[in-house]
């Protein structure tokens, strides 16, 4: 049973952190600076964002006290203050979690106290910047000793990072298409925030296949390929790499064939509804299998890796 919390908990810090990271991002370089797609007239992001980073605050701390429980071997041990303070002092997963914590109460503090623009959006992404690079320190990278270590540390910060690009802005795409408005003005906004985000997209995927392959390379190694289905660890990295392969389709799909249709049909009644439906499908399902690979990540994030 602490075990699925614990996963539970990783999954909700990354995805709080990858939303107030990369939806910060997406929404400050995407929309117009003024007018009714505006970060200004469209409420919803700062509250979206504010849910976020108390999320991620929250899960943080309980991420110290699940740790706790599990050093101590039980409940009323784990969470007495000495336990707590060691896991906090102590362990490097411990000290990143409430780097997290804190970072996601400044990132609400200032969504909440600064005026509305892209100053404000852009301190959001700073903090959560911050709470999402500490992500690295709760993985299998922060294990790892020796000059290989600080490699794999910083390919696991890179590819946490870029993951939050893409994860925030699909979080923000749907934002638009579900919860924004429904006029001519909102598709070419959107358009627009789809063709910004295209040269974007391509310098995400490019650093998640490299990282992805330096972290691989390092937690099952080229003599040990038979792990990636012998081994719990390796058969959820698979199904992981598979999943990101449907993502990557879904995300060239959506480049080439149904942002240049949007595009074609904003000058026109006709068809326009039907090309702002298909994009909300194919992105709602793009979203969906991001959750899922999460999910994986926080699962085998927990597991001994084959090497």
């Amino acid at each position: 049973m602490l075990e699925a919390a614990v996963v539970l908990l990783r999954l909700l810090q990354y995805m709080g952190s990858m939303i107030l990271l990369g939806s910060s991002l997406f929404f400050a370089y995407a929309l117009p600076r003024s007018g009714g797609g505006s970060v200004a007239g469209l409420p919803w992001v700062r509250s979206g964002l504010v849910a976020a980073g108390v999320l991620l605050a929250l899960t943080s701390l309980l991420q110290i006290a699940a740790q706790s429980i599990q050093l101590s071997g039980t409940v009323s041990e784990g969470l007495k203050f000495e336990t707590l303070a060691a896991v906090v002092s102590y362990m490097p997963q411990g000290k990143a979690a409430v780097v997290r914590a804190v970072a996601a109460t400044a990132a609400v503090l200032a969504l909440v106290l600064l005026r509305p623009g892209r100053a404000r959006l852009a301190t959001a992404a700073g903090f959560g910047t911050i709470a999402t690079a500490s992500l690295a320190w709760m993985g299998h990278a922060a294990a790892t000793e020796g000059s290989l270590g600080r490699v794999h540390l910083l390919s696991d910060l890179l590819h946490v990072l870029a993951a939050a690009v893409w994860i925030g802005a699909l979080a923000g795409f749907l934002g638009l298409l579900f919860a924004g408005p429904k006029t001519p003005e909102a598709r070419a906004n959107l358009h627009a925030a789809l063709a910004r985000f295209a040269g974007i997209g391509s310098a995400v995927v490019a650093v998640l296949i490299l990282t992805g392959a330096v972290n691989s390379w390092i937690l099952v190694g080229p003599d040990r390929l038979e792990g990636l289905w012998t081994t719990s660890y390796g058969r959820l990295l698979s199904l992981k790499v598979l999943l990101f392969v449907v993502m990557l389709g879904l995300a060239a799909s959506n480049r080439y064939r149904l942002t240049p249709a949007l595009g074609r049909s904003l000058g026109s009644r006709i068809g326009s509804g039907t090309e702002s439906a298909a994009l909300r499908r194919s992105i709602a399902v793009e979203t969906a299998l991001g959750i899922a690979v999460l999910l994986l990540v926080a699962w085998f994030g927990t597991l001994p890796p084959p090497a």
